[in-house]
């Protein structure tokens, strides 16, 4: 099947229409969904507004938390920055991650030059309500026309995204780990504003088969990475996977890097699901080659 033209998370669209309709009465704009034929996703996210509280700041970064006020709903986010990043990373957890889990990660990435922003996902049992990953609550929600969790989790990575690039200017990438990375490679393809994506311990959903109605396969294709990592390209895909991992097989990391076009790279990290600190090495060393680091 060859490429089709990538589906725009159209958010920058939906701000300019805020814009057009300012000072005027009437409904904000909303976030809006389609599916083709094929089960590619289009998305119009509509704009979010943010409250913001500094945790603390010091000479090389500050760690702020960041709620997203979106149509559907709160959603938390934790960035830690350094005053002028020479690139970010916007990262979806894995199921049951918390940020404490990773506050070595956001002082380390701030320390060589890099922010680092944590959503934390919709029904991760954390600070943002929801309901753990589901597709079949999911596909039942799209049945009755209304929004799949899925859907506005990809929404929500997105604004994180804007949000970034408009404060700092700097290239921004789709990262996660595990269910988080399945998040951020359909969010790297439909947003062609993130400058690449970066899936840790991840694959495909690879559930999309005959045995299901033409109906729920246009569903599930919809929300499959599988579907969608061929759309990154030019942009880059970095996938990342552990022969020991017990939770998603190393061979369906490999299938998904495969399925991915050009610029892309697979690296095998020592440990076993999930990021870790030899990820991030392997980050951080490969961005200063490109970026450069902290003077």
């Amino acid at each position: 099947m060859g490429v089709r033209p990538v589906p725009v998370v159209s958010v920058i669209a939906a701000l300019m229409l805020c814009i057009c309709l300012a000072g005027c009465a009437g409904t904000p704009p909303k976030s809006s969904y389609s599916l083709d034929s094929n089960g590619f996703l289009s998305l119009t996210c509509a704009p979010v507004t943010t409250s913001e509280e500094v945790l603390f700041s010091t000479e090389t970064y500050t760690k702020t938390r960041i709620i997203m006020h979106t149509q559907s709903g709160d959603v938390v986010m934790y960035l830690a920055a350094p005053q002028q990043p020479l690139a970010a990373v916007v990262y979806a957890p894995g199921a049951g991650e918390r940020i404490a889990a990773h506050e070595g990660r956001l002082a380390r990435y701030p320390a060589a030059g890099y922010a680092f922003a944590f959503v934390d996902i919709r029904g991760n049992g954390a600070e943002t309500p929801g309901s753990p990953l589901n597709l079949q609550l999911d596909f039942e929600r799209y049945q009755k026309g209304d929004w799949p969790q899925f859907y506005r989790t990809i929404c929500d990575m997105s604004a994180a995204r804007s949000l970034l690039a408009g404060r700092f200017g700097v290239p921004v990438y789709a990262a996660g780990s595990s269910n988080g990375g399945r998040y951020a490679a359909v969010a790297a393809a439909l947003d062609p504003e993130f400058a690449g994506y970066i899936g840790i311990s991840t694959s495909g959903f690879g559930i999309a088969g005959g045995q299901y109605t033409a109906d729920a396969t246009k569903f599930l294709l919809s929300v499959d990475p599988d579907n969608y990592i061929g759309r990154i390209s030019p942009r880059t895909v970095w996938i990342f996977h552990s022969r020991a991992d017990s939770i998603i097989p190393f061979d369906d990391g490999r299938k998904l890097y495969d399925r991915a076009r050009d610029p892309k790279t697979f690296t095998e990290f020592y440990g076993g699901h999930g990021i870790n600190s030899d990820v991030d090495d392997h980050i951080i060393a490969h961005w200063a080659q490109i970026y450069g680091t902290r003077g």
